[in-house]
């Protein structure tokens, strides 16, 4: 298991659990002990500026590249008064580097197998298996292999679908 991903697992420790997120701010990293994170998480280029915040949740086997933020719309407010109340990421989504996931209010959930293309901002739930791109981010495609993507290709939306 890479440094990083087994800091990150350990973060909550007792005794070493302060330690553990200082060595990961040394990485530009900041995972909140409060963060809940599922198992077989991957981060790439060491997760260097990835930022989550304290009410997110990551699923099994997400991967997370470098960059990516997963945050609330509204940080002027004071966390108990904001609209945002979690960010779900579920099994086996994607965040490319620089990716920004912003809630704005309730739940946001990036569904299983869903790509978040680089540089991407994501500010409304997605469904299983969804490609997004672009600032804002708009479904672009469907991934190959999750069921919602149905065949065995990657499937383009006609202009009129997005």
């Amino acid at each position: 298991m890479p440094l990083v991903t087994a800091l990150i697992y350990r973060r909550r420790h007792r005794l070493l659990g302060r330690l553990v997120q200082e060595a990961l701010a040394l990485y530009g990293m900041e995972v909140p002990a409060a963060a809940e994170i599922g198992p077989g998480l991957v981060v790439f280029h060491r997760g260097f500026g990835t930022v989550l915040h304290p009410y997110t949740t990551l699923g099994a086997g997400v991967t997370l590249y470098n960059g990516v933020t997963v945050g609330r719309a509204d940080p002027w407010v004071p966390q108990e008064r904001s609209a945002m109340r979690r960010v779900v990421v579920e099994d086996g989504a994607v965040l490319c580097a620089g990716a920004k996931v912003i809630c704005k209010e309730g739940v946001l959930t990036v569904g299983a197998g869903t790509v978040v293309g680089a540089n991407a901002v994501l500010t409304r739930s997605t469904g299983p298996g969804e490609i997004w791109a672009g600032a804002p981010a708009r479904r672009v495609g469907l991934r190959a292999g999750w069921p919602a993507a149905g065949a065995d290709a990657v499937h383009r939306l006609a202009p009129g679908e997005r």
